[in-house]
């Protein structure tokens, strides 16, 4: 079965993106950039590849979910399909399908949706953002990818915004890097 995978920059208290959900006080460092294109090239939005060096993004993933908060930045910059190299799966109760062909426009209940997408055949499933449909797709969540950086916000959009109910992850890997950050993968249970 296909595992749904939650890959994601956070801040040391826990934020994915500022309070008005912008994310570019994460910066890229060149260490931290060339681990993520050799490991994770299919992450990188499509129009970033030829930048990066990335010219066939291959890689455990074929499809990415994401909130409309998520995919908003990419339309703000006239980008219908950020991810046009994987299945892109938008939850959004306001978009219309019509209007944006190259992606899935889902706006029924993401975990159902995610339960179904797991079981086709296929290859992982990138959990691309943000933190409340995070939070609701928490108990389908296989894999934890956490990109740590060294800051602190004080406040934004958390890596999962949900009621209180703990869940245990298990560090199965820590790669720290001269920068700062640390990727940090866990494995659910």
């Amino acid at each position: 079965m296909r595992k749904l995978v939650y890959y994601v920059a956070s801040t040391l208290d826990g934020f994915i993106a500022a309070p008005d959900g912008s994310y570019d006080f994460f910066p890229l460092d060149d260490d931290v950039r060339e681990h993520l294109v050799a490991h994770w090239p299919q992450t990188f939005p499509g129009f970033a590849h030829g930048q990066l060096g990335i010219d066939r993004p291959q890689g455990r993933f074929d499809a990415v979910v994401m909130g409309r908060h998520t995919y908003e930045p990419a339309l703000k910059v006239g980008v219908t399909s950020p991810y046009a190299h994987l299945e892109q799966y938008v939850f959004s109760r306001s978009l219309a399908p019509a209007d944006y062909p190259e992606v899935e426009i889902v706006d029924g209940d993401p975990v159902a949706f995610v339960r179904e997408l797991k079981r086709r055949d296929g290859g992982d499933i990138w959990l691309c953002g943000g933190g409340e449909l995070a939070g609701q797709l928490l108990p389908e969540v296989d894999e934890l990818v956490v990109k740590l950086n060294p800051f602190l916000l004080g406040s934004g959009v958390p890596i999962v915004d949900r009621e209180f109910d703990p869940r245990r992850f298990r560090l199965v890997e820590t790669r720290p890097f001269d920068s700062g950050v640390v990727v940090l993968r866990y494995l659910a249970g």
